[in-house]
């Protein structure tokens, strides 16, 4: 599916934002995730599933 991460669209497999940090090899602790212009808490990262078109 397609997303956009930090500004930039990419074709991604990963299905939960916990996932695509993996896929796109995003390792620390002191970063903020945002879906869609909503800061996401890190407990529900791995809950949190990705559709297309998302922004990250």
């Amino acid at each position: 599916m397609r997303v956009i991460v930090n500004g930039e669209q990419r074709e991604i497999s990963s299905a939960s934002v916990e996932a695509l940090l993996s896929e796109l090899e995003y390792e620390g602790t002191h970063f903020a995730i945002a879906l869609n212009y909503d800061v996401l808490p890190r407990t529900k990262w791995a809950q949190t599933r990705l559709n297309s078109g998302d922004e990250i």
